[in-house]
């Protein structure tokens, strides 16, 4: 079962470093593992009847796939020990209320919602999009100071983009940037700097 459990781990770690924003539209009961998948995306839509949760005390097991970590992170150390140590489920509602989904939309919306978030985030610099999306994920592993020197770094190299320029010229004549849609290369030396 460690085995099994271990390539859970490894799975959910995959998904929450794929470099790209994955949004997890729950519809229905998203418990144990289930909602361990889901925590391991960056957003996280409910339908309103989704109940969330992690069960695995109820039958002698621990959320072994990633969820004592990530539960923890998502809504805080007392909540995520309250919701682990009970195995109670909440609704959607209360999982928007402590933040571990971003919105709660009619089951028949679920997936335009999550079709227009994404759609949205699509419209922004891909450039900007990627380092945030990279700023987030590996400023929470380090101190305030290290995360926010991070996203100064982030923030020049963003400034150096075609998209960049786009960007502030439209902001300037108050229209909707278009941004180029190709990937400007990154020099990973100037990152590591």
């Amino acid at each position: 079962m460690r085995e099994f459990a271990r390539l859970a781990v490894r799975v959910t770690h995959r998904i929450e470093n794929l470099g790209k924003v994955v949004v997890a539209a729950l519809n229905g009961h998203a418990l144990g593992g289930g909602l361990e998948l889901a925590e391991a995306c960056m957003i996280r839509i409910a339908a309103s009847h989704a109940k969330l949760g992690h069960p695995e005390v109820r039958i002698g097991a621990v959320a072994g796939f990633g969820g004592t970590t990530r539960l923890a992170r998502l809504v805080g150390k007392g909540r995520a020990a309250e919701m682990l140590l009970r195995g109670r489920a909440i609704d959607a509602e209360e999982a928007l209320r402590v933040g571990l989904v971003q919105q709660v939309t009619a089951a028949d919306e679920l997936m335009d919602a999550a079709r227009s978030l994404l759609y949205d985030i699509l419209g922004q610099s891909p450039d900007a999009v990627r380092l945030t999306w990279e700023a987030l994920h590996r400023g929470l592993n380090m101190t305030l100071e290290e995360s926010a020197s991070l996203g100064a770094d982030y923030f020049g190299l963003a400034a150096a983009t075609e998209n960049f320029r786009i960007g502030t010229d439209a902001f300037i004549k108050k229209v909707t940037p278009d941004f180029t849609h190709q990937r400007v290369k990154e020099n990973r030396q100037t990152r590591a700097q």
